[in-house]
């Protein structure tokens, strides 16, 4: 049984926390003052608002500390598999924290935000990510997975402006749209071929045959049990996009009908 450091205990238990706090107390009292619409959501609304700017939060911070460490880190580009992992280990603790009280949160309010989903998506990246705070392996690639979270804070803004009432053509909805969709398809979906591109490249390294069987097995299935959704998802949005586009049109063949 691999142990955890004092330091990743600590950081994952202290983000569980303050993202338990932030959801129940900060963000309800920042929303309060900052959105008017706010005071209007009904109860499952306010949950799913609460969850979502915490979500929104979680990814911007963890999304720019990962692309840091993919810049500037050069251990991992050196050592994909057993470069120093204190920075990946640090980032990865956090977002454990935060997957843990996400995941307690959707279960205690189920029927308000309850997914499966979900669910599969936080139970595989925790999955992995026990391999990647207990043996330090495979820095390279936690923070590469990491990075999709950039993705998120768009995805979430997008039920903002629907809970609040924008029209769904509206310059701000448009934009955010546009943005969303091409950001996911980055960071998501492009990167697929390079991901699985430097998989191949390491295979059968020497690095690569210190990796035990478990870790293995973690790395690979998470990694294909995440890009299956992450192409569900993007199928979503196209779908979401076309909508809007044939709504787009429609709107304005019925203002030249009217001129």
């Amino acid at each position: 049984m691999e142990s955890f450091s004092l330091l990743i205990v600590g950081v994952s238990g202290c983000s569980f926390l303050i993202f338990q706090w932030l959801f129940h107390r900060g963000i309800p009292w920042v929303s309060a003052c900052l959105s008017s619409g706010f005071s209007r959501l009904d109860h499952k609304q306010r949950i799913e608002w609460n969850t979502r700017a915490v979500s929104t939060f979680h990814a911007v911070m963890v999304g720019l500390f990962c692309l840091y460490i993919f810049l500037f880190d050069e251990a991992t580009k050196e050592d994909p598999i057993w470069g120093d992992p204190t920075l990946v280990q640090l980032n990865v603790g956090i977002t454990t924290g935060y997957l843990l009280s996400d995941m307690l949160l959707m279960f205690y309010y189920w029927t308000s935000i309850g997914e499966k989903y979900f669910v599969i998506h936080h139970l595989a990246a925790l999955y992995a990510y026990y391999f990647v705070l207990s043996q330090g392996m495979l820095p390279y690639f936690a923070n590469f997975r990491l990075l999709s979270e950039l993705s998120t804070p768009f995805v979430n803004q997008r039920w903002f402006f629907k809970v609040l009432g924008y029209y769904k053509l509206s310059k701000p909805n448009v934009v955010n749209g546009v943005a969303m969709a091409a950001v996911f398809f980055l960071v998501r979906i492009a990167v697929i071929p390079v991901y699985y591109g430097d998989m191949y490249s390491v295979y059968g390294t020497d690095a690569f045959c210190r990796l035990s069987v478990a870790g293995c097995i973690a790395w690979i299935l998470s990694s294909l049990c995440l890009d299956v959704m992450n192409v569900m998802w993007m199928s979503r949005i196209i779908r979401g996009c076309l909508k809007v586009l044939q709504s787009s049109r429609c709107v304005k063949a019925k203002t030249k009908q009217k001129n």
